[in-house]
């Protein structure tokens, strides 16, 4: 049985990821109750605003000043899909478009020949804490795609199908599936251009909740890809004989069905698969490219472009602190949940 673990290594920030992924940022932050800027009631004294990453009283302003957050900054040559598991995240790019998700909403980007898009966090509730949980997966496209066109699309928590089972004594496994197919459960169409739109990539983006001492199987893949479950939250697991602490990621054979027996606590766990584009991977800063001089190209093109230029009058654009969930479209087309 010990066969299909693959491997086993501490999470660290960011998370692996093999190929198609490129990494997995999770972002966990308990932000005290919102300002009348919408950004934290309390001191920014002490932090490297512009750069605060240590984690001081248990939160981040990240690149933000005043709201928290990645103000504007470019990408090309890849995806971006963050899972905003709580709090909220405002959106605005170099098309033109704005956001504002949350709530296990997702945000599918493709960034292709060049984007440049803000994220930050407001903080809307004055009155109470206001944390923050996200990931944000970064997928890789093959050389083919790498020039596509920008794309972004909403995956509204509500349209994102949820697997359940029980086992054998009733405790419940809860399988939230982003991309790819569990079961009958078929995940929302991911963006046209994506890796994870070729239906023999198998990419798979699954949240996981078991409740305790739940068992579950998870099913095969198809041969040949990559598979990691992420252990982030919980207290132990157990497959065959081996028992892995949380905070672990684990690289398992993709084409065999693996029996997951959870501890005595509840269990959460993101799982990443997909087959590998199996290209050369060129990465500086926000590009990823397949050579060096592809890079040099896309930093020529950003400094002379802009990517199209920047369309808002601050590089860290909010929403109004009542506007709920929403996407404007760069045509002009309003989508909201349903």
């Amino acid at each position: 049985m010990n066969d299909v673990i693959l491997g086993a290594t501490p999470l660290g920030f960011p998370w692996q990821t093999p190929d198609p992924f490129l990494f997995c940022a999770y972002h966990h932050d308990g932000y005290p109750a919102g300002n009348e800027k919408m950004g934290p009631a309390a001191s920014l004294a002490g932090r490297d605003l512009g750069n605060d990453f240590e984690g001081k009283d248990g939160w981040r302003m990240y690149h933000g000043e005043t709201v928290p957050g990645f103000p504007q900054h470019p990408h090309r040559g890849f995806e971006t899909v963050t899972i905003a598991r709580r709090g909220y995240i405002d959106h605005a790019d170099s098309l033109g478009a704005v956001a504002r998700f949350g709530r296990g909403d997702v945000q599918w980007v493709t960034a292709g020949r060049g984007l440049s898009h803000s994220e930050m966090f407001p903080l809307i509730d004055r009155n109470g804490p206001n944390p923050v949980e996200l990931f944000q997966i970064w997928l890789n496209l093959p050389k083919a795609d790498k020039l596509a066109d920008p794309y972004f699309t909403m995956l509204w928590s509500e349209g994102i199908p949820v697997h359940r089972e029980q086992d054998s004594e009733g405790r419940n496994t809860e399988v939230t599936v982003v991309a790819g197919r569990l079961g009958d459960s078929l995940a929302p169409q991911p963006p046209p251009q994506s890796w994870a739109a070729h239906v023999d990539a198998d990419v798979g983006i699954w949240t996981l909740r078991m409740d305790p001492r739940a068992e579950w199987a998870l099913p095969p893949a198809a041969k040949g890809a990559n598979r990691t479950l992420y252990f982030f939250r919980g207290g132990s697991i157990r497959i065959g004989d081996r028992e892995f602490r949380s905070g672990t990621a684990l690289r398992l054979k993709a084409d065999e069905r693996i029996l997951l027996r959870n501890g005595s606590t509840e269990a959460e766990f993101l799982l990443l698969q997909g087959r590998p584009i199996g290209e050369p991977v060129v990465q500086y800063g926000p590009f990823v490219m397949n050579t060096r001089s592809e890079i040099e190209q896309a930093f020529t093109e950003y400094q002379s472009t802009q990517f199209g230029g920047w369309p808002w009058p601050s590089d860290d654009p909010v929403q109004e602190r009542e506007a709920g969930r929403f996407a404007r479209h760069a045509d002009g087309r309003i989508e909201k949940p349903q």
